[in-house]
């Protein structure tokens, strides 16, 4: 036996399941800007206490060192740096330009040259240097010096328009003014005092940094914030040094790679939780693949969603309505999972929360809140009314968190009211994601059921048009299999849903069954296995007839088992007296294509349709004949293996025994004796009398 046989395909199917729902929800998980959160400055501060995680400095608040940097802004002097390579370039060029003239005798060249190195002595600079020199919007300017920073005496530096006005004032005779216009000077005289961009940003970064140096600092530990709390300007600094030194704190560790692992892990462990649970208290639930896909796809989809949503804004996280899973869970498996995969979601979305405790108990109470007020859905209304229920229990738990934390209601945010009213709208609107999961998955609603339960449904109606004493026969198994399922707390509607629909094979062949017969049995011409054929047939038409409606899968289970793996025992008895004894007969021909029946609904219609129907042949219907009744059919059908496949108790049996005995006896209490043969005179006595129910029914 190899080691998957060992462990059983089952497992295998829902363990892989598992392990998919853990890898994505663990990569939906948020690994970065975790500690972002949304305050303003002058508003209460929204989150739980936050401590210091380490040593932090206590910097100065956002206003004061804003005015600080204006300060320091408007005293800066810039830094520049003297570029001798312009300036001897245009020297020379100048020199040459003057000696190849003929015009200009050496004293007029020296003279022009030594006039132009001094303006370039003084400095040359842009025009808009010199005209924040000239404002004062530049109080000076500095040059780097063994790297410190100088002050440069800037009063006489020139613009280049300047420094050409200076030359032209000096050499004022129209000789010298023909040998710069001939040396084409203007092209001379350029900024030699050029600003240094990166000198300037250090210098004025040093400035900066001393300037706003950390004024204390907060210790490990030490308490930052809490809820309530005025965020002053102080507070929204060292808020923005606590984010930013905790990203940069978080990004150190994530080079070991040890956050990832223990989110990975409690997903993992939180999941596995609700494994367990299914595997050790809803056994058929696990053993459902259908149930158990849906279950664990949901939850990744909604967990997944979720944590998306919640990363696009802090507070966004109350606008998802958690409510949805408990509310879905219950509809189509049951209210104990349903809270169990509520506490599974809901815990592993606080790992992301904001405010973890306060999530934690906001969405518990709102999903007890879901799971009550929908035991049932039977009427779309439910859903407007749990959406207002789940409001009001946020708003109260809200409220009541708030005072028993702050002691008054000054921290009672408007916004989060409202997300909490947003949230209840958008859960009043789950009728169209119980009808697309309901379609997807094959599951199967209480509203479903009463507007399938409808008797004026066409199928039904042609059931009764055509077959009107089968019609009648499964109104009656309906009401008493309805009063069996509430006696011992099975589903009430899916019971009568089911009986209403267990003979709509019958339709094909109405003529063909007790009940609808007038005075002519068409099985008096035809051998007890064509007839057998003929009365099986209703099985296998009623599933076609069913899956042509659309009818869900649990209601073709009702048509399949009403009659199990039984005989046709009427036709069976009498093919065994024809042909000389049973060992003559081929069962097989007599046998009902089955299976049995496998859940408490399908067993309470198998005992309840059988009842009803033999009930009717009986000549007396004192209440000891219909306990006897009772007593033989279940026990046959017991002997004969009907129920091995069906988990009612011995107990659970029991009653239902005695429901069907009460309600017979109030079925048929008023009514007069009619004159029907004597069990002696059919043969086979009461069992005889017992197999022709099956023509009946």
């Amino acid at each position: 036996m190899s080691i998957f046989q060992k462990i059983g395909k089952n497992n295998l199917v829902n363990a892989s399941m598992l392990l998919c729902a853990i890898v994505v929800v663990s990569f939906f998980f948020p690994s970065e800007d975790k500690f972002k959160f949304e305050y303003e400055q002058g508003k209460p501060w929204a989150y739980s206490l936050i401590t210091a995680p380490f040593d932090m400095p206590i910097n100065m608040d956002s206003v004061t060192a804003r005015k600080t940097k204006d300060s320091i802004d408007t005293k800066f002097a810039p830094i520049y740096e003297r570029n001798s390579k312009i300036e001897n370039a245009n020297m020379n060029r100048l020199n040459e330009a003057l000696s190849n003239d003929v015009n200009v005798t050496p004293r007029m060249r020296y003279a022009i040259i030594d006039k132009v190195r001094y303006v370039y002595g003084k400095g040359i600079v842009d025009n808009t240097t010199r005209d924040g020199l000239a404002t004062g919007r530049i109080p000076g300017i500095r040059r780097i010096v063994n790297n410190v920073a100088e002050y440069m005496p800037a009063d006489g530096m020139f613009s280049v328009r300047e420094a050409y006005l200076y030359l032209d004032s000096v050499f004022g005779t129209p000789e010298y003014r023909a040998a710069m216009s001939n040396a084409k000077i203007s092209e001379s005289l350029s900024p030699n005092i050029i600003y240094d961009s990166i000198g300037s940003k250090r210098v004025l970064a040093q400035l900066y940094q001393k300037a706003l140096a950390p004024v204390g600092i907060i210790q490990k530990g030490e308490r930052i914030i809490d809820r309530g709390e005025k965020v002053t300007p102080q507070l929204y600094t060292v808020l923005q040094t606590y984010e930013r030194m905790s990203r940069e704190h978080s990004k150190a560790v994530k080079g070991n790679h040890y956050p990832i692992v223990g989110q990975v892990l409690l997903v993992a462990i939180l999941f596995m939780g609700f494994f367990a649970y299914v595997y050790f208290f809803r056994s058929r639930t696990y053993a459902d693949f259908r149930k158990m896909f849906f279950l664990i796809l949901f939850m990744t989809v909604f967990t997944a969603g979720a944590l998306v949503v919640k990363d696009t804004s802090a507070n966004a996280i109350y606008l998802i309505p958690f409510a949805t899973v408990p509310l879905i869970v219950s509809t189509f498996i049951d209210s104990r999972t349903a809270f169990m995969a509520n506490v599974v979601v809901v815990l592993i979305c606080a790992l992301a929360a904001p405010s973890p405790l306060e999530f934690i108990v906001l969405q518990v109470v709102a999903g007890i809140v879901a799971i009550v007020s929908v035991r049932s859905l039977l009427r779309r209304s439910q859903l407007v009314q749990c959406a207002f229920y789940v409001f009001v229990s946020y708003c109260l738990t809200y409220i009541g968190m708030t005072i028993m934390i702050d002691g008054n209601l000054m921290g009672v945010s408007r916004q989060l009211i409202m997300n909490f009213a947003l949230n209840g709208l958008i859960l009043s609107f789950n009728y169209v994601l119980v009808f697309v999961l309901e379609k997807i998955f094959g599951f199967i609603t209480p509203v479903s059921l009463v507007e399938i339960s409808d008797v004026n449904n066409s199928l039904l109606r042609e059931l009764s048009e055509k077959c009107p004493g089968t019609f009648q026969h499964s109104l009656q198994v309906a009401n008493l299999a309805a009063e069996v399922a509430h006696s011992i707390g099975a589903d009430v509607q899916l019971v009568r849903a089911g009986a209403l629909y267990h003979d709509i094979g019958k339709i094909s062949n109405p003529a063909f069954f007790t009940e609808n017969q007038r005075g002519v049995n068409p099985h008096d011409s035809l051998t007890p296995d064509q007839s057998a054929r003929i009365v099986i047939k209703h099985v296998t038409d009623g599933v076609a007839r069913a899956e042509k409606a659309k009818l869900p899968a649990v209601i073709k289970d009702f048509i399949l088992q009403h009659h199990g793996c039984g005989k046709a025992k009427f036709f069976y008895m009498k093919a065994c007296e024809s042909a000389g004894g049973a060992e003559n007969v081929d069962e097989k021909l007599y046998a009902y294509p089955g299976p049995n029946p496998n859940t408490r609904e399908t067993t309470i219609l198998m005992m309840a349709d059988a009842t009803e129907a033999a009930a009717k042949s009986l000549k007396e219907h004192s209440d000891e004949a219909i306990r006897t009744l009772v007593d033989r059919i279940v026990e046959t059908q017991m002997t004969e293996g009907m129920y091995k496949d069906s988990p009612l108790s011995f107990h659970e049996m029991e009653i239902v025994k005695k429901t069907i005995v009460d309600r017979l006896c109030m079925f048929y209490h008023t009514r007069v004796s009619y004159n029907i043969p004597s069990s002696d005179k059919v043969p086979g006595g009461v069992q005889e009398n017992e197999a022709k129910q099956d023509e009946r029914r």
